[in-house]
């Protein structure tokens, strides 16, 4: 008898390495963040977007405060248009980033999400600015 997790069978090889690598294309995680701006690696704009009054509560280093409702072609104007986005808000409850990475999206920004938001940040046992 099989278990609810080997009972639907896995993906074959290819259709995994696809899966995964467009996940991949489209997240990255706090790890990767946290490592980027400790080693003076970070090639991309972090964007907080969630309210000017949580992000002053407390935000990740280097974040900049971006409410998703603001994301327009100009107020993204002092950004080359090959800038690497990457969005966080509140954490795997709240869709702030999700609607961020698709305004991003439409308007032909390279962007990631950074999965956990702030709670995955506070999670990995980092610690949080406030402005």
């Amino acid at each position: 008898m099989k278990s609810p997790v080997s009972r639907p069978r896995a993906a074959k090889s290819e259709v995994a390495a696809k899966h995964f690598q467009s996940l991949l294309s489209l997240e990255t995680d706090c790890w990767d963040v946290h490592h980027a701006i400790s080693n003076d690696n970070q090639d991309f704009v972090l964007l907080d977007v969630r309210a000017a009054s949580l992000f002053s509560e407390g935000h990740l280093p280097e974040a900049v405060n971006f409410p998703h409702h603001r994301i327009k072609p100009e107020t993204l104007a002092e950004y080359p248009i090959d800038t690497l986005f990457v969005v966080y808000c509140a954490g795997p409850h709240c869709n702030g980033a999700d609607k961020a990475g698709l305004k991003l999206a439409l308007l032909e920004r390279p962007v990631k999400k950074m999965i956990g938001g702030v709670t995955g940040w506070l999670d990995e046992g980092f610690t949080l600015i406030e402005a």
